[in-house]
């Protein structure tokens, strides 16, 4: 089984943009991470699954503000973590080639 190289972006994309806000404390960076591996996956996802591009966005960008009210309750990194495995998950298995 292989991965698919949106899962690997994906979750760069959610993990890279929490880091670059904390560490440069500046939300826009992490912002600018996030969008950008965002379109660069729904460009991707679109190619290889059309109907699932938007299902997968709407994912992705569904984890990233479930993250926040997530990390009140067991943390920052451990929410990010939970919502980018999710988000990979998905991702796998909406890409995989059979």
């Amino acid at each position: 089984m292989s991965i698919d190289s949106t899962v690997l972006v994906s979750s760069a994309g959610l993990v890279g943009g929490y880091a670059a806000a904390r560490f440069s404390g500046r939300r826009e960076l992490g912002g600018l991470v996030l969008a950008g591996a965002g379109a660069w996956c729904t460009r991707q996802w679109a190619r290889q699954t059309p109907a699932a591009a938007a299902g997968l966005l709407a994912g992705y960008l569904g984890a990233f503000g479930l993250s926040h009210p997530l990390a009140k309750k067991i943390g920052a990194w451990p929410s990010v973590l939970t919502v980018t495995a999710a988000t990979a998950g998905a991702a796998q298995a909406v890409t995989r080639k059979a």
